[in-house]
């Protein structure tokens, strides 16, 4: 799949070519890349770059209730936005409309990139980006994205680093079938060892977060063929 930076003179769409003047003239070491297929979603562009959902820094629209200008806030592909927090932060918020979103930043809904916008926005960037060394945002098109560590993006955004997303769910992943597998010793429902259940409401959170990622691994172990899932 091609996905090299865009050559002098080629022809692309008008927020691509914005995004890519605005990255070289701030100095930006990465220009933007054209990818072959959309990359609309965060899932869609990770699986097209080769990396975690989470490296996709997505950005999202809102409409600020006492002056109508755009809340611009960054955040990782895989965490959801807290408004009420967004809220604290800016203002009252309401949701943006399509229109909105390409009157206030010049970009469509699934191609809106965190930097050059039509009109300067409230930005904020969500601390959750900074677990990552290089994370991916979109160049102002479905098929655009850049590169950048995340300290460098929020510069680019004018974006000071808060938290603004719903918190990971570290509770219990028990779906009640308590029957353990007596070849991996993981109980068939949610694939947790016996210790790991007796000593869930011991675990601090970064345990529990711990233990929740470990579950994927078994998960796919789980359904690999040979074996049936629970």
């Amino acid at each position: 799949m091609n996905n090299d930076p865009i050559s002098p003179g080629a022809d692309r769409p008008a927020g691509f070519v914005r995004v890519q003047g605005h990255l070289a003239a701030a100095g930006h070491p990465e220009a933007p890349r054209w990818l072959e297929v959309s990359a609309r979603t965060c899932e869609e562009a990770a699986a097209a770059l080769g990396v975690q959902v989470g490296q996709i820094a997505k950005s999202v629209i809102f409409r600020r209730r006492a002056d109508d200008r755009a809340v611009l806030v960054i955040t990782s592909g895989d965490r959801r936005v807290d408004e009420a927090k967004v809220a604290a932060a800016v203002g009252p918020i309401r949701r943006a409309d399509a229109d909105f979103v390409k009157a206030s930043t010049g970009f469509t809904i699934g191609g809106v990139s965190p930097v050059a916008h039509a009109t300067p926005p409230v930005a904020l960037f969500d601390r959750e980006l900074l677990r990552f060394e290089t994370v991916w945002a979109a160049a102002g098109h479905a098929n655009g994205v850049f590169p950048a560590q995340p300290q460098d993006l929020a510069r680019l955004a004018d974006a000071p680093v808060v938290d603004v997303v719903v918190a990971p769910s570290t509770a219990s992943p028990c779906v009640n079938v308590c029957r353990m597998d007596e070849t991996t010793g993981w109980c068939q429902g949610c694939l947790r060892t016996l210790d790991e259940i007796a000593t869930w409401t011991l675990l601090d959170e970064p345990e529990r977060v711990a233990v929740l990622a470990s579950l994927e691994g078994r998960r796919q172990t789980n359904t690999a063929p040979g074996r049936s899932a629970a």
